[in-house]
């Protein structure tokens, strides 16, 4: 399997964050634990908590500053430090809607930003949390932690992994315990200490408004199980969860069942009526030849992200990925309208603040009884959706005039093109363009 690309996002205060993204899906954003997270390492020392998740959603994971192969320099461990560094990456990738999750330490951060940013929240998970350092301040794991930070540091970190975390495993405790010490420097790692005991998300508990589960082992030696109840009482319809997987190898099955992961297509029976929408984007070759294959790849993706956010929201279900769009059916007509006019007023959101990285997508739908076979639409409905896709200029919307009948009426503004001879077809089509500016 590759390995993950190491990328830099850089603060509005001018820290550079390393980060790095793997899957296609979803979004789902790790927000880091102060000492535990390595861009690099994580992913060949977490096989088990990473990959099961990337199978379903596209996971982002990042160092915080002073951490990792983020700035080492910058020791800022504050709950605006770390809202700034999540804010980086976020805007890097041109998010707008994800799901997030959350482990120990992290957890206050990803409740703030939850908090502070409802919008673009969608799924919080949170796992052995804590609201405030009263959670955790006399649990005699973090007294007997902090008493040996200042003592031998290579002790510290393989007695975290063996006794403090309680992992059985003598060799992987090692390894963990050398981890850590990869991961933060002793100096670093007490200033964290420092910061946390000064977070407080009691008072924003009843803010968050995204779906949110919390998952606490319940024999925790540093944050109590009661910690994580409380997390749970406190914010809005949260469910909860008590598990016993200190190495959390079973969470990323339940973080796939109660964020959704890749939506499977629908099951659509041979004659149903569906209207068919395909995207798809200018000049992906030359893109590739002007940025690279990396940064080629991050544009698809935001491409990706954009039309999956339009057809969760108006209800359509992706069919597949043709290699530069996505072919979707929708069982409205009107739904599958709003969802074009949604993809290219997002695209032209991203590129007046990308010019470097614009995307520009052709969209065409067409209307009838496809035919079901191997969770795919075939069909003569299906092959005129795509030519008329094909029809269509960068950054127009172009329906089959069964589309715009179906939608008369329903609010929007329609432009009669004519007809038009398309590849495969004998008979001309009389096509009109959706218009979705202003």
């Amino acid at each position: 399997m590759a390995e993950p690309q190491v990328q830099y996002a850089k603060t509005s205060d001018g820290v550079d964050i390393a980060f790095a993204s793997m899957g296609d899906g979803p979004p789902l954003i790790r927000v880091p634990t102060h000492g535990m997270n390595h861009v690099q390492r994580d992913w060949a020392l977490f096989p088990h908590v990473f990959q099961p998740l990337m199978r379903s959603f596209r996971i982002s994971w990042y160092d915080p500053r002073g951490a990792g192969l983020s700035d080492r320099d910058e020791i800022d461990f504050s709950m605006e430090a770390m809202i700034r560094d999540l804010e980086a990456v976020v805007d890097h990738m041109g998010l707008r809607s994800f799901a997030v999750t959350a482990y120990v330490d992290a957890v206050p951060i990803a409740v703030t930003y939850a908090a502070r940013f409802p919008d673009r929240v969608s799924h919080l998970i949170l796992i052995d949390g804590w609201m405030n350092a009263s959670d955790f301040v006399e649990t005699p794991a973090q007294r007997a932690l902090e008493a040996l930070i200042d003592q031998d540091w290579t002790l510290c970190t393989e007695t975290m992994a063996r006794v403090l975390w309680g992992i059985d495993d003598p060799d992987f405790a090692e390894i963990f315990g050398e981890h850590i010490r990869a991961c933060i420097d002793p100096g670093a790692y007490r200033a964290a200490i420092a910061a946390q005991k000064g977070y407080d998300v009691s008072g924003l508990l009843a803010d968050v408004r995204a779906k949110t589960l919390v998952l606490h082992n319940s024999n925790h030696r540093f944050f109590p199980v009661r910690a994580g109840q409380k997390l749970a009482a406190g914010i809005p319809d949260a469910r909860f969860l008590a598990i016993d997987d200190m190495t959390y190898a079973r969470v990323a099955p339940l973080v796939e069942e109660f964020a959704g992961g890749k939506e499977k297509p629908e099951s659509v029976e041979t004659g149903a009526f569906r209207t068919i929408l395909f995207t798809d984007m200018e000049g992906s070759t030359s893109l590739t030849q002007k940025l690279g294959d990396a940064k080629a790849q991050d544009v698809l993706r935001t491409h990706n992200t954009i039309v999956r956010e339009a057809l969760k929201a108006h209800r359509g279900t992706e069919i597949k990925h043709t290699g530069d769009g996505i072919m979707a059916s929708f069982t409205s007509a009107s739904a599958a309208l709003e969802a074009a006019v949604a993809i290219q007023k997002a695209l032209a959101d991203h590129n007046e603040g990308n010019p470097d990285a614009t995307i520009r997508v052709r969209i065409g739908l067409n209307a009838g009884e496809p035919v079901a076979e191997d969770e795919d639409l075939f069909g003569t409905a299906v092959q005129l959706a795509a030519r008329v896709c094909d029809k269509a200029e960068p950054g127009q919307i172009l329906v089959a005039d069964v589309v715009q009948q179906l939608a008369a009426g329903k609010g929007f503004a329609f432009v009669d093109k004519g007809e038009a001879t398309l590849k495969g077809f004998e008979k001309p089509v009389r096509l009109h363009e959706v218009r979705w500016h202003g």
